[in-house]
């Protein structure tokens, strides 16, 4: 499952503002601005601001996509394996 952000931009459209006018009103970083650009996870208190700022609910801004798993998130492949006392790096 990941998170959509479209209704965050589709409401930023309606009420004629930029992303980044935005953000600066809503006090969140570029850095949180572009991980919702792509979609990425963010912390819950960037939402928050978001909200605050729309004056709206977080089911306003975002919704749960099921069954796609986040670009950005894919856990790394990379393990380590204990055999017989040592650490081996094992990449699959």
């Amino acid at each position: 499952m990941r998170l959509s952000y479209k209704k965050l931009w589709i409401m930023l459209v309606e009420r004629d503002l930029k992303k980044t006018e935005f953000a600066k009103k809503a006090k969140i970083s570029s850095a949180s601005l572009a991980k919702l650009g792509k979609g990425a996870n963010v912390t819950t208190d960037v939402l928050v601001k978001i909200c605050e700022e729309l004056k709206c609910d977080i089911a306003d801004i975002c919704e749960i996509i099921p069954g796609e798993a986040p670009e950005n998130n894919k856990e790394s492949l990379n393990s380590t394996v204990i055999t017989g006392g040592s650490q081996n790096e094992a990449t699959e």
